[in-house]
């Protein structure tokens, strides 16, 4: 490292601690989400800065690694978003290369209405047909019972996130999926870290995608990734993410098959440059090394902070039980949760409203977000669309009316965690 460079990352080592305050209850906000960085992520990022590593490369590909050898897993794919990355795991089912089991327009896929549209928009985006099912209330998470019942003739994959980093009975799921031969994509983007029955979400499916977004439990800014242990899907992923091309050179590589110009692929003439032969309609969804740089600082950080969402989750939940009025939240039995937020339901039969209490907080300075979309068949954007309902969604319903959730990142001090929990504890004192 040259001298200049080093005395520039020691400055930004010192410039880190400057923008720490001190926590004000009702003037500084209490965040429902955001990322956590330290003074090593800062020097992560600005090193790769520096080195103007502004494309995928050498710490995109080592993140790939590290991040697969975390899931204990043989493959990661690093992506612009985690929209991106679902995207990509449920279009690979779509490849001509899966040959009788690919999925076909108007195959149907198996999912949750109370959930967020990036799970259900890949479906509708490749012509399938979503089946949307209810949740239960408390863990927020579907049922394999409810699943079953979903599965009809055209039924060929189940695409379900872990709700809120609370897993769904992810075990169960898969063995049913097994037994019906349906793909299943585990929408992990909000539980990294979590665990069922002693086994990480995300590890359990054929495939499952992560988000990196700053909200989320590792932080790039923006950026994803589809994880999996089949080497054919993954090889199908890589493709689609690489605009949808044959060739498995890396960037700036060439000839590493031995035979670029010895191909005959498609109606194409024999010989034709195998870095430009397409076997995908693919897009370009790689990220970048600044993404991968920080993203390779957070990782090394993954266990402490899924240990403070847990504590903060714990310390709410503690803090606000027995309150009248509320439906507070339960992990899914034989989990261990890595919390994305703490989700409130306020009862129907409450002497107050959820949009009174979330106005409260929010007075406050306490940040709230509804839970997702609620029941997504309600929204605009689905109106229309193709789909089909399995069973009652009442549930969805009542997420979309009564239920709303809080903070608890590492973000978060006892100190704030203790106030929200007061703060709504003084709210359903005054108002029951």
């Amino acid at each position: 490292m040259n001298e200049a460079k080093a005395r520039i990352l020691e400055q930004v080592r010192e410039y880190h601690g400057s923008d720490e305050k001190e926590f004000v209850p009702g003037e500084t906000g209490v965040w429902p989400a955001g990322a956590v960085f330290d003074a090593d992520d800062r020097v992560a990022l600005v090193e790769a800065a520096l080195d103007m590593r502004i494309a995928a490369g050498v710490s995109s590909r080592r993140f790939e690694r590290q991040f697969a050898k975390y899931f204990k897993l043989r493959k990661a794919h690093l992506t612009n978003s985690g929209s991106s990355a679902n995207l990509l795991a449920l279009s690979a089912f779509t490849s001509p290369q899966l040959e009788d089991r690919r999925l076909q327009p108007g195959d149907e896929v198996i999912t949750v209405a109370a959930g967020f549209p990036t799970t259900v928009n890949p479906i509708i985006q490749n012509g399938l047909v979503p089946v949307f099912i209810d949740v239960e209330l408390g863990t927020y998470n579907t049922t394999p019972e409810r699943i079953a019942e979903a599965i009809g003739p055209r039924t060929k994959a189940i695409m379900i996130a872990h709700s809120l980093g609370n897993p769904f009975a992810v075990e169960e799921v898969a063995k049913l999926a097994e037994e019906h031969d349906l793909f299943l994509i585990e929408d992990n983007c909000d539980a990294v870290g979590s665990l069922y029955r002693g086994k990480p979400t995300g590890t359990f499916g054929d495939i499952a995608t992560t988000s990196f977004y700053p909200a989320h439990h590792l932080a790039m800014g923006e950026g994803g990734c589809v994880l999996t242990d089949n080497l054919a899907l993954a090889r199908i992923v890589e493709s689609m993410r690489d605009w949808g091309r044959d060739c498995w050179c890396e960037p700036g590589e060439d000839n590493r098959c031995f035979k670029r110009f010895d191909y005959q692929m498609g109606d194409l003439p024999h010989g034709y440059d195998h870095k430009y032969i397409f076997s995908h309609v693919g897009y370009n969804l790689k990220a970048t090394d600044l993404q991968a740089a920080l993203g390779l600082s957070q990782l090394s950080k993954i266990d402490a902070f899924g240990a403070a969402r847990r504590a903060n989750w714990k310390r709410l939940r503690e803090g606000l039980d027995g309150v009248p009025g509320l439906l507070l939240p339960e992990a899914t039995p034989d989990s261990d949760p890595s919390w994305f937020g703490f989700a409130i339901t306020v009862r129907p039969e409450a002497r107050y409203t959820r949009k009174d209490l979330v106005a409260f907080l929010e007075a406050r300075k306490i940040g709230t977000r509804r839970f997702f979309a609620g029941n997504l068949t309600r929204h605009p954007a689905y109106l229309d669309r193709p789909r089909r309902i399995s069973g009652s969604l009442a549930n969805s319903d009542l997420v979309a009316e009564h239920t709303f959730w809080i903070g608890v990142y590492p973000g978060l001090t006892p100190e704030m965690i203790d106030y929200s929990a007061e703060s709504i504890r003084d709210f359903a004192a005054k108002n029951s």
